[in-house]
């Protein structure tokens, strides 16, 4: 690859990372298993960015590659055998003055999006990026009707998780 490419491909890179970084939290449970999924979007983006041509914003060819690069991994990884993080294993002394509602909800939230399946997870990730329904389906590959109907089957789906 030329020079040039090379040097727009970082700077839009470094441009768009957190893309990359919310994908990765969303996908993995671990710090290692998320510098492990970054490096491997980076790489799939790198090997795909010659064919990139330009006919949709650079940020959302990106969520793309990245969805497309988690959702296969995670596949994968759902064939091993499932064991316990360490990190879910937690020994902690609690702070009298710590309040810590705000980490432990989100705890709980992560939890039930990692019982959704890939693509729910994908879906539910683009709608809190803020997302409207035409560059969800554009992202996912599906019809904005489809994104609808799927993201409020989700909606009932985790209030049914969060609120057994």
């Amino acid at each position: 690859m030329t020079k040039e490419l090379e040097n727009s491909f970082v700077e839009l890179l470094e441009k768009h990372q957190n893309i990359v970084h919310k994908v990765c939290r969303i996908y993995t449970n671990s710090q290692d298993a998320h510098n492990d999924l970054f490096q491997e979007i980076t790489i799939q983006l790198w090997k795909a960015y010659p064919k990139f041509r330009g006919e949709a914003k650079f940020s959302t060819w990106m969520y793309r590659v990245a969805l497309n690069t988690a959702i296969t991994l995670y596949r994968k990884s759902k064939r091993r055998v499932k064991t316990q993080d360490f990190d879910t294993v937690l020994f902690r002394i609690k702070a009298e003055e710590y309040d810590d509602t705000t980490e432990q909800q989100l705890k709980v939230m992560y939890a039930a999006l990692h019982e959704l399946n890939d693509i729910d997870k994908a879906l539910v990730f683009l709608y809190l990026e803020d997302k409207n329904y035409n560059e969800i389906s554009e992202m996912l590959g599906v019809s904005e009707v489809n994104a609808r109907v799927k993201m409020n089957r989700i909606k009932k789906k985790l209030r049914s998780i969060l609120n057994p």
